[in-house]
């Protein structure tokens, strides 16, 4: 299945693709696509259902995170092989584990709003898994049997506050709005092999990242597993696994994002992206901020 929340910022409803690949509105089989519907058996109750049966979402309806009211958003820092060695850092002998704040999450199609005073925000397109039951101490072996799909996710940093602000790189990668995430919650029986799927991002239209999760250092299985041993995941929480090389901060002279950029990216079989780059203007507080979103472009 591929699932979707459409809607206006935190009023979003749940919703399917269909053959067609239009929008189902799902919302008279669950309440919504998040870590409380999954914990209560949503995906069982949306797998039996016919798509064309539902009726079909309003036309140019805004896309959400494709899942809401997350817990933890982890994430998995230089796990691609090619991107370690764009930043000159070694691999890594086990996952480097750090957080964005789930306040930071957005639609895929909504603004990315520079926080006041940055001038290093980059890009970073990534292979996001969705938990769909507590983990804890999970076994690599059984890891996979708890997931319950796969998403997009562009990890936006801002690499003054990730690297020389002292600290963890907590600090360069939960503003607001740095966590776009969709469109499509993908379930794994979609996705014949997780660890070969290409991916890609644009700035400007011109091509910044170009890879596959084929050079994961660490797989998803491992992922999961190893995060489980550190923290219990939850229904929802989301791990977004790294990205390829291509980033801003690697290049040579570096690139930074500026108001008015415009990021594409994607992955196959996961749907694309697309944000309008925009400065800080004020509080983000109110929800008629246009960094909460606009309609499918």
């Amino acid at each position: 299945m591929k699932l979707v929340r459409f809607g206006k910022p935190g009023c979003e409803k749940p919703g399917l693709i269909d053959g067609n690949g239009q929008i189902r509105d799902a919302s008279s089989v669950v309440a919504d696509i998040s870590s409380v519907t999954l914990g209560e058996g949503a995906l069982a109750r949306l797998g039996q259902v016919d798509a064309t049966t539902l009726p079909l979402a309003p036309a140019g309806e805004r896309l959400g995170p494709c899942i809401g009211k997350v817990g933890n958003f982890v994430a998995i820092g230089l796990n691609y092989a090619d991107h370690a060695a764009e930043t000159g850092a070694p691999i890594p002998a086990e996952p480097i584990i750090f957080n964005k704040a789930p306040s930071c999450i957005v639609g895929p199609h909504d603004d990315v709003i520079l926080p006041r005073g940055s001038q290093k925000g980059d890009w970073e397109v990534e292979l996001a898994i969705v938990i769909g039951e507590r983990a804890s101490y999970v076994g690599a072996n059984e890891a996979l049997e708890f997931v319950a799909g796969y998403c997009v996710c562009n990890d936006v940093s801002e690499r003054e506050y990730q690297m020389e602000r002292g600290g963890t790189w907590t600090k360069g990668k939960g503003c607001p709005t740095f966590g776009p995430l969709g469109p499509w919650l993908v379930t794994p029986d979609e996705i014949a092999d997780p660890h070969n799927l290409s991916m890609w991002l644009d700035v400007n239209s011109e091509r910044m990242q170009t890879g596959s999760t084929r050079t994961m250092i660490f797989n998803i299985a491992q992922i999961v597993s190893y995060v489980s041993h550190f923290m219990i995941l939850e229904a929802g929480d989301v791990i977004t696994t790294g990205t390829p090389p291509g980033v801003g901060m690697g290049m040579k002279p570096q690139r930074f994002l500026k108001p008015g950029d415009v990021m594409s990216l994607g992955i196959e079989g996961l749907g694309e992206q697309r944000q309008r780059v925009m400065a800080f203007e004020g509080s983000l507080l109110d929800t008629s901020h246009p960094g909460h979103g606009h309609t499918r472009p």
